[in-house]
């Protein structure tokens, strides 16, 4: 048996998988799913299709009645989600049912609220159980993050904090700190102010903002990852030329609203495979 301090943490896979796209000199793919959508099994079988593709890290969102940083398209689907009566136990089944037949880290998404009302702890307790790596509470703000982070942390799960346009250095600052005093984490970069959503060009002012937080992160050695409004394979080229990698969430459910069922896993598999492809940017540029 290993000693207890070399027991990897279900956080170290997280940072595997970065590690893995940067000796490949590729971006880090992460995909966005919410749980339950359009079904309970069909959500689980669209994962498993992306982690057949070859996705680094799969993100599953778990719905919420008041989701503050969803779009409409996220939304739509969350509503969906619960109407048919998933929960939290449900996304952990989810989860339980695609880490049993995937090796592609997960990372769960979601509002601070319920998890409070199921309990921080037990709650941190059937993440790992069901295979999850990490944690993203886009409501939850950094100064009110311990407890959380602290259960997290004896559990080795990574907490993800969001980092918008917006924010002052010193908070940048800081949020790096807490992201570090933690396993396995990543720095997210909002690529604009607002709700989650396809967009179809890039905000101008992203290279610069992710620069800056780079500047103030770089001694940490966190990863910095881009999403909100990412959609195109264009879009993910871009970003892997300055950034670690990208999520990829609004596009995938609307594409996925998109299609009957018997037609979207071709549809999900056809559209990854293209951003697949796009993250390979930075291989390209660096041998050219």
């Amino acid at each position: 048996m290993l000693p207890t301090s070399t027991i990897p943490t279900p956080a170290a896979r997280i940072t595997q998988a970065f590690e893995q796209a940067r000796q490949e000199s590729r971006g880090v793919l992460i995909p966005y799913f919410m749980c339950g959508y359009p079904s309970a099994l069909q959500s689980i079988k669209i994962a498993l299709t992306a982690a057949q593709v070859g996705v680094d890290i799969i993100e599953l969102g778990m719905p919420f009645s008041d989701p503050l940083a969803d779009g409409a398209t996220i939304q739509h689907a969350g509503h969906i989600a619960l109407e048919c009566g998933m929960t939290i136990n449900g996304c952990l089944e989810i989860a339980y049912e695609i880490s049993t037949r995937s090796d592609v880290p997960l990372i769960l998404m979601g509002y601070y609220n319920p998890i409070l009302a199921y309990g921080i702890e037990n709650f941190c307790q059937r993440a790992v159980a069901s295979g999850v790596c990490g944690l993203i509470i886009p409501d939850l703000p950094p100064e009110e993050a311990e407890p959380l982070q602290q259960a997290a942390k004896q559990n080795g799960l990574s907490l993800i904090f969001l980092i918008p346009p917006t924010t002052p250095t010193e908070r940048i600052t800081t949020i790096a700190q807490m992201a570090t005093s933690g396993y396995g984490s990543f720095i997210y970069c909002v690529a604009l102010s607002g709700v989650t959503g396809a967009r179809a060009t890039l905000p101008s002012h992203l290279r610069d903002f992710i620069q800056r937080v780079y500047d103030y992160t770089k001694d940490f050695h966190l990863p910095i990852v881009v999403g909100f409004g990412i959609s195109t394979p264009e879009h993910v080229t871009e970003l892997t030329t300055y950034a670690d990698g990208v999520v990829v969430g609004s596009a995938l459910v609307k594409l996925i609203d998109q299609h009957v069922e018997g037609e979207q896993i071709k549809a999900v598999t056809r559209y990854l495979l293209s951003l697949h492809q796009a993250r390979l940017s930075k291989k390209n540029i660096e041998t050219s």
